[in-house]
């Protein structure tokens, strides 16, 4: 079986594994219900999600736990998997999809891709993939190089400090790292800041072993579920992308998106 789509047209040396994408997706969204149903341009958000990822990676899937959802994905040709409604993150339900899927399918690693990220990148799944070429790797995100000073000091554009080989020391709402002797307004030009892109991959074994972990003290305090996984000793590899992370959780969010689409 292809690891990847035929129009993604790059080669991963040294990179010979099976790789499945799963997209969490809940109809029950407290800020936008029904969201993933929602029509950007005149497609449903989900469509659009699920069919970047296909050019990219060979078999994609839609975890959900909505019926409502699932006929959607089935009526455009995509696969789907039925989960608990019980679960309190993505990650858990993918790691549920992952499980099942696991029954019939061998498969390495799996990215977990944001069902509410209808402009995922290419080349965001590829810098994923290739953090696996280091054998090392447990587990992969996204980084982005911070150009807009303000986001330094935004709660809701989590930064992150990386090690010399790419490794992440740690992830904060607040500015991280602190830099002393300058004034706030110079610190973008002292120092590199990275924003963190909630986009993962995770081998398979290392998937389910973090879902069976109790939530941590630094989690709690910042409400990032990575933390967590920091805290019990696992690694987390980086990869920078320059392409922004655009979500939509709200209404409007939605309606900046389909002004986006038409430009």
């Amino acid at each position: 079986m292809p690891i990847f789509g035929k129009t993604c047209n790059f080669v991963v040396k040294f990179l010979i594994m099976n790789i499945i994408a799963v997209i969490p997706a809940r109809y029950g969204s407290t800020r936008f219900p029904g969201k993933p149903l929602a029509l950007l341009g005149d497609v449903p958000i989900i469509e659009r999600v699920y069919k970047n990822a296909a050019q990219c990676v060979e078999q994609v899937w839609v975890a959900t736990d909505d019926e409502r959802i699932a006929e959607a994905v089935s009526s455009f040709g995509g696969r789907v998997v039925m989960t608990a409604e019980t679960h309190r993150s993505g990650t858990d339900r993918v790691a549920e999809a992952a499980a099942e899927i696991g029954l019939n399918c061998d498969f390495d690693v799996v990215i977990n891709v944001q069902g509410d990220e209808p402009f995922v990148q290419n080349e965001q799944l590829v810098a994923l993939t290739e953090c696996f070429a280091d054998p090392e790797t447990q587990i992969a995100t996204l980084i982005k190089p911070i150009t807009v000073p303000a986001d330094i000091f935004n709660a809701n554009r989590p930064k992150v400090v990386i090690d010399r080989y790419g490794y992440a020391l740690m992830f904060s709402r607040s500015p991280l790292p602190y830099v002393r002797g300058k004034a706030q307004h110079e610190w973008h030009e002292a120092h590199q800041f990275f924003c963190h892109l909630g986009m993962y991959a995770y081998r398979a074994d290392v998937l389910q072993e973090i879902t069976r972990l109790t939530p941590s003290s630094l989690e709690t305090a910042e409400s990032l579920e990575q933390l967590r996984w920091l805290e019990n000793g696992y690694r987390i590899k980086t990869a920078i992308t320059t392409f922004d992370s655009i979500g939509i959780d709200t209404p409007e969010d939605l309606e900046a998106a389909n002004k986006l689409l038409t430009r």
